[in-house]
């Protein structure tokens, strides 16, 4: 059932199974692979066992936990030993397609340096991991003699604290790290409510003034930085209700783009100008005339492209607004855009 579904993924992986702990660590002696997913409870030798071999073993390979047993003990041990990403086996069609995105995810990701304890990931990706599913938990964040801590109910941040800050601002400056250790501790559920923004914002807002600092020290020290009517443009839509993030890019010039509210946005300026290319031809054959807008609805998010000129814009919008609050609110984004 697995290998079957699996094999919906764009990336079109070659899949292997084992029907053992054993057999599936002979496998990855034998071969190499990018990813491993494995159950929690199996005979004999039980799905920790195995990841903790394999973490040991195989640094750099992607490891996925499945079950079906909702224990937020064996969660924390699973985080604990490095794996990527924790997953309660999905009995819906939505949990299906997320937990595909989330693969696909692991695939097309090169190592690079990041927070352990969800392997080679930035301390964006393991927040929105823990927001999408829903959990109850504490983030433990370390960074050479800093300790932050986030605290997640239910899917919404609701606190964070980080060397005498609190709420936003120490939320803001733990995000701000670069690396560190990661750690998932139990949920605490009479923590204080300090952070009430959704966690999307919060994001966006935080990238927004990491970007900022940056271009600013940039320009200080003479380096090369992004234009700074180009910085201003994108941060004023950025702050339009709804917005989760924006990148604007030269249709011209393939690579060259900037972007706000993504921690890597690369992909999705490749993904933006493929689409875009994608539909003009499909205009051209239809006779319909040239492209204006692309809109799509999704169950994390949805994103509307638009070209303009020489250049296209591609924005985030929050997964809770109609079609036509995007067609409604890309018109005041649009008109910011061409201001």
């Amino acid at each position: 059932m697995y290998r079957e579904t699996l094999g919906q993924l764009p990336s079109r992986p070659e899949v292997f199974t084992a029907d053992t702990g054993a057999r599936a660590l002979a496998m990855l002696e034998s071969d190499r692979f990018r990813l491993f997913i494995c159950d929690l409870k199996m005979p004999k030798m039980d799905g920790l066992q195995v990841l903790s071999i394999v973490r040991r073993k195989y640094p750099d390979l992607r490891t996925v936990a499945l079950t079906s047993v909702a224990d937020e003990q064996f969660r924390s041990r699973v985080y604990a030993l490095g794996v990527d990403l924790y997953w309660q086996k999905p009995t819906t069609e939505q949990e299906v397609k997320m937990f595909l995105e989330c693969l696909e995810s692991l695939l097309g990701r090169e190592v690079a340096s990041g927070f352990r304890g969800v392997q080679n990931k930035s301390l964006v990706d393991i927040i929105q991991l823990e927001c999408l599913s829903q959990s109850s938990s504490v983030l433990r964040i370390t960074n050479g003699a800093l300790t932050g801590k986030i605290w997640i109910n239910e899917g919404e941040l609701i606190d964070a604290e980080t060397e005498g800050l609190r709420g936003e601002d120490a939320f803001k400056a733990i995000l701000s790290w670069k690396t560190g250790n990661f750690e998932t501790l139990a949920a605490e559920p009479g923590q204080p409510r300090t952070i009430f923004k959704p966690y999307s914002a919060m994001l966006l807002e935080t990238a927004q003034a990491i970007d900022e600092s940056r271009s600013r020290e940039a320009a200080e020290s003479g380096a090369p930085g992004e234009a700074p009517a180009l910085s201003s443009a994108l941060a004023t839509l950025a702050q339009v209700d709804g917005v989760e993030f924006v990148l604007a890019a030269k249709s011209s010039e393939k690579g060259r783009f900037e972007a706000r509210g993504l921690e890597n946005p690369d992909w999705l300026a490749k993904w933006a100008r493929q689409r875009l290319d994608q539909f003009r031809v499909l205009g051209d054959h239809l006779q319909a005339g040239p492209l204006e807008q692309i809109k799509g609805l999704g169950p994390q998010r949805h994103v509307a492209l638009a070209a303009m000129g020489d250049a296209h814009l591609c924005v985030g919008w929050r997964h809770s607004l109609s079609a036509e609050d995007i067609h409604n609110r890309m018109k005041k984004v649009l008109a910011l855009w061409v201001a």
